[in-house]
C-alpha cells in the first residue's frame, strides 16, 4: 500500500504513568504499521487546553508534514465535536477536540483550508465507553488518513471559521509600563512572556520588574497597592542575547528559541527565583541604561589541609 502520509505527531496530557499513550500507538500500528509516530509531549498539565495549544503552536512549524493528534480534552464524552482540520491545502491534517487546542497551530501555519466533524463511526473503534477518544476516534482516524482515506469520508464538512478559537492574553503598554503574562515555564525554568520583543526593545535595555506576592499582580493593583498589603517583589532585569551574559543571581530578558521574550537566569531557574507560574502577571518599567542588574554574591572557598592535593 502506498501511504498518503508517513508521519503522525502526537501531543496529549496523558502523561506516562498509565497505558494511554502506548495504547494509542498500538491502535495506529495495527491499522498503519509503516507509519512513524512522533511524540511531541504527553506532559501537558491535565485539562490545560491553553497550555496544550501553546505547545502545539510552538512546535507546529517544525513538525514533519502528515497527521497531528492533539488530545487535551476535559469535555470528552460530551457534545463537543471531534474534528479534523486540513492545513496547507492538504499538506497536513490536525485531529483533536473542538475546544481551541488546535487553534494556535492552525494559525501558525496559515489557517485552515477545510475542516470535518469526525462523525463517521465506520472509521472509529467500538470502545467500551465514550471517555477515550484518543484511542477510539483520533488514533484510528489518523491511521486511516495515512493509508489514504479521503478527508470527506470521515464525516461532515464544517465551516473552519466556526471552530472554537484559542485564547491568548494580550500584553498592555500604558505610560511606559508594560504589563505582561507568563505563557509558559520550560524545563529549565525560563519563563516565556506574551510581550512583543520589538515593543520591549523600544522601551530600553534595563527594566524594573515588579510582581505582587505569589508572583501575580493583584486585581486593581496597577495603581500601586498589592493584595493584603504584602510587599511586592522588585528586581532589575537586563536585555541580553544569551544566558552567559548574566552574572550569578542576575535576571535577564532574552529572545528565546521561538522568537518570544523570556525571563531567564544563567544556569538557574528564573521561575524559581521569582516564584513564577504560568498565568502570572508582571510589570516592566524602563530604567536608565546605566543601571545594571545586581551581581550575585561570590563566596571564596578555602580547602582544609586534608583536602589539599599532595605534592
Amino acid at each position: 500500500m502506498s501511504l498518503r502520509f508517513d508521519t503522525i505527531s502526537f501531543l496529549s496530557d496523558y502523561g506516562h504513568t498509565d497505558e494511554f499513550v502506548g495504547v494509542v500507538h498500538s491502535v495506529i500500528r495495527q491499522i498503519a504499521p509503516e507509519v512513524s509516530v512522533i511524540d511531541i509531549t504527553h506532559e501537558i498539565a491535565p485539562y490545560d487546553v491553553r497550555a496544550g495549544g501553546l505547545a502545539l503552536g510552538r512546535a507546529a512549524q517544525y513538525l514533519a508534514p502528515g497527521v497531528v493528534i492533539a488530545v487535551v480534552d476535559p469535555s470528552v464524552g460530551t457534545s463537543r465535536r471531534a474534528i479534523a482540520v486540513e492545513v496547507g491545502d492538504g499538506q497536513s491534517i490536525l485531529l483533536g477536540p473542538d475546544n481551541g487546542v488546535l487553534a494556535p497551530a492552525v494559525a501558525m501555519v496559515g489557517g485552515a483550508t477545510r475542516a470535518v466533524w469526525l462523525n463517521n463511526s465506520e472509521y472509529h473503534l467500538a470502545g467500551a465507553g465514550s471517555l477515550f477518544d484518543g484511542r477510539d476516534i483520533f488514533a484510528p482516524v489518523a491511521a486511516h488518513l495515512c493509508n489514504g482515506v479521503a478527508l470527506e469520508e470521515l464525516g461532515e464538512f464544517i465551516e473552519p471559521a466556526g471552530l472554537i478559537p484559542g485564547t491568548l492574553p494580550i500584553s498592555e503598554l500604558a505610560d511606559g509600563v508594560l504589563t505582561a503574562e507568563v505563557l509558559w515555564v520550560d524545563h529549565y525554568g525560563n519563563a516565556q512572556l506574551n510581550a512583543d520583543p520589538d515593543e520591549v526593545d523600544a522601551l530600553g535595555t534595563v527594566f524594573e520588574l515588579r510582581l505582587d506576592s505569589a508572583g501575580s499582580l493583584a486585581a486593581g493593583s496597577l495603581g500601586g497597592g498589592s493584595l493584603g498589603g504584602a510587599a511586592p517583589t522588585v528586581r532589575t532585569v537586563k536585555r541580553v542575547g544569551s544566558f552567559s551574559e548574566l552574572t550569578t543571581g542576575a535576571l535577564g530578558l532574552v529572545i528565546d528559541s521561538y522568537g518570544a521574550l523570556a525571563l531567564v537566569c544563567d544556569r538557574a531557574s528564573a521561575a524559581e527565583e521569582l516564584n513564577l507560574e504560568t498565568g502570572d502577571a508582571l510589570r516592566l518599567s524602563p530604567l536608565d541604561s546605566a543601571a545594571e542588574p545586581a551581581r550575585g554574591v561570590t563566596t571564596p572557598v578555602q580547602l582544609s589541609p586534608s583536602f589539599r592535593p599532595q605534592s
